[in-house]
């Protein structure tokens, strides 16, 4: 019997934005809100009370870090193309410089949704303007190929940052390592790579244990006996790129003078890595 607080796998992607919204000054994201109504409202409340009411700090982290850094590489003249991969409902585009070209991939489902949604936001003056090209892919699929092809029609051998978050948890080896090879083989001679994911050391903590039994709960179709989980080796040794930053929640609140609220077991520590390609 399909249960109504059972959380669907798209219906995270409103999740993520409600957080990002409620601590606009953290996340610097002022366009959140568009995707909040009742239903994400009451999802993250289950969420917050059955994880962990520090994920919303650790997303809006999450959104400032990588929205700080990739308008540093913007003004520094060093990318013209953002590529989201998983882009979710994230609203950079928005908070970055209209000049920037922006590829959301994602469920096809997902990024119809959000292209209609944008379009009409547009329309009526909420959004600007900017330059966006969707993507919708089914990853269960042979993907690669025609994936390359349509990114390299629009990018044309332009200077891009490809990001990719909150996806790794949910993806074997393999499948990350393939994505990794496109990655390498999208930006052909240069550009950056921007990655989230966790430590393995995490899955001793209460807030894991937490987040795999309410999964387990209310994502019954992804429960699993282990997600992935990655070290910091994987980074330092891709083929062609350098580590050139590797930030956690616990250096972010730091860094953004945010007062971390919970014990460390208690919370879902992910790590952030920016990756620079240097042909070596």
């Amino acid at each position: 019997m399909n249960n109504k607080k059972n959380i669907k796998v798209h219906e995270t992607a409103f999740v993520t934005s409600t957080f990002r919204s409620i601590n606009e000054n953290l996340s610097h994201d002022v366009y959140a809100k568009l995707w909040c109504n009742a239903r994400s409202k009451e999802l993250s409340d289950i969420y917050l009370n059955s994880v962990s009411t520090e994920e919303v700090y650790t997303h809006c982290l999450r959104n400032r870090y990588f929205l700080d850094k990739i308008k540093e590489l913007i003004s520094s003249s060093k990318i013209e193309v953002l590529i989201n991969f998983g882009s979710g409902f994230s609203m950079y585009p928005f908070l970055l410089d209209k000049t920037l070209i922006n590829i959301e991939i994602d469920k096809p489902e997902i990024v119809d949704y959000k292209k209609n949604k944008i379009e009409y936001w547009q329309n009526e003056n909420v959004l600007p303007n900017r330059n966006i090209h969707f993507i919708g892919v089914d990853f269960s699929k042979d993907y690669v190929q025609s994936l390359l092809s349509k990114i390299n029609t629009i990018t044309k051998n332009k200077t891009s940052f490809i990001l990719i978050e909150g996806v790794l948890f949910f993806l074997n080896r393999t499948e990350t390592n393939t994505l990794f090879q496109l990655f390498e083989t999208i930006q052909n001679k240069k550009g950056f790579i921007g990655s989230v994911s966790f430590q393995k050391s995490l899955k001793d903590t209460v807030a894991f244990k937490r987040l795999l039994n309410f999964m387990g709960d209310k994502m019954p179709e992804l429960h699993e006996d282990n997600y992935q989980t990655i070290e910091n080796d994987y980074y330092k040794q891709r083929p062609h790129y350098k580590l050139i930053d590797h930030q956690d929640y616990f250096t972010l609140s730091k860094t953004y003078n945010h007062q971390v609220k919970l014990e460390k077991d208690m919370i879902l520590n992910e790590h952030f890595y920016l990756l620079e390609k240097t042909n070596i």
